[in-house]
């Protein structure tokens, strides 16, 4: 791995990720096809709205996370550290970014190792999200990828899917050949939950029961709606390259978050232990409260994250607070007391 090539891409992602113009280009607001039904009599207090949902079999505070962002370069650190506190201030669980860097060589491995462990030391009580592309998955021995969790003292690991960024990557492997193998035995063989992500392009229904029966976890439909990463890579290509022109092509290619739901909720029906979260586009509370109206367990927001923190600490944690301040208005004003009442005050428009 060039260890300059690796770091300048980094550091492009998160640049690239805070520019309006990555942000996918969708022909509808796709929130908008989903309502949730006022209820005028509210027969209840504010103060006893509660925000708890069972997320990886356990009760938790909130089902907000914070999607996995950035990692193993020079400034991922700081960016790192910062949202963990917030995270454990506010109990939400934290993706880590992508951990590739970990998997090279001994002296890049010891330096990203190094990222985790300072983190650790400072913010023992943080809920973590081990990560790791498919492509790496397929290509690296079992135990090395078992190491990823080591390393963070993680409670699941992610498996981000990124077929399209990769292969519009001007430094991409588009090398997936064998990956529903190489799932299916990670979730034979890892301890912890294995979740499946999408990092943009959300999922067709038939990928998602194929997901579920071998053996994942979790699966965060991450669909088309925010961040698209086919736009960024492009935007890091040579202007007028092969790539730079296509990503334009591509650029409002995948499922919504919101078909996405629709189709993970028509699984659960006859699939009850069937577990999907929810990112790619939330970008409020309303948005969250309908993806969970939709069936998530927990939601996931990035880009408003890190577009707070670029601002200050402060202004994180008010992101963070308006956030769960909004999911609650959601739910009381829908005369919901939590979560689960929620699925009853779905109102879907034909999409």
């Amino acid at each position: 791995m060039d260890i300059n090539q690796f770091q300048n891409r980094k550091q492009d992602h998160i640049r690239l990720a805070l520019d309006e113009a990555n942000q996918a280009s969708v022909e509808f607001n796709q929130w908008s096809k989903v309502n949730l039904l006022h209820e005028a009599l509210v027969d209840l207090n504010f103060s006893e709205v509660s925000l708890s949902s069972t997320i990886l079999n356990q009760k938790e505070k909130t089902p907000f996370f914070i999607s996995s962002m950035t990692a193993g370069h020079d400034s991922s650190a700081k960016i790192n550290l910062s949202l963990a506190k917030a995270c454990v201030k506010k109990s939400w669980f934290m993706g880590v970014g992508s951990q590739r860097k970990e998997l090279s060589d001994n002296s890049l491995a010891k330096k990203s190792f190094k990222e985790w462990e300072l983190i650790r030391a400072q913010v023992p009580d943080i809920k973590l999200l081990a990560n790791i592309g498919v492509s790496q998955l397929i290509s690296h021995p079992i135990e090395k990828i078992k190491s990823l969790v080591t390393s963070t003292n993680a409670k699941a690991l992610i498996i981000h899917l990124n077929s399209l960024q990769e292969v519009l990557q001007i430094e991409g492997t588009p090398e997936f050949k064998n990956s529903t193998k190489a799932i299916e035995n990670l979730c034979k063989s890892l301890k912890v939950p294995v979740i499946i992500k999408e990092t943009g392009c959300g999922f067709s229904k038939k990928t998602l029961l194929n997901l579920y029966n071998l053996g994942v976890s979790v699966i965060d439909v991450a669909g088309l709606g925010g961040t698209h990463w086919g736009l960024i890579e492009g935007a890091r290509a040579k202007q007028g390259s092969l790539q730079n022109q296509a990503s334009q092509t591509f650029g409002s290619w995948g499922i919504s978050t919101v078909q996405s739901l629709i189709w993970a909720s028509e699984i659960k029906k006859n699939k009850k232990s069937f577990e999907y979260w929810a990112s790619g586009g939330i970008k409020n509370g309303l948005d969250a409260a309908k993806a969970l109206a939709l069936g998530a367990t927990a939601v996931g927001v990035a880009q408003p994250i890190l577009k707070a923190l670029q601002i200050s600490e402060e202004q994180l944690l008010v992101k963070m607070n308006l956030l769960e301040y909004e999911l609650k208005i959601a739910l009381f004003c829908s005369g919901c007391k939590n979560i689960i009442e929620l699925k009853d005050k779905l109102l879907l428009k034909s999409i």
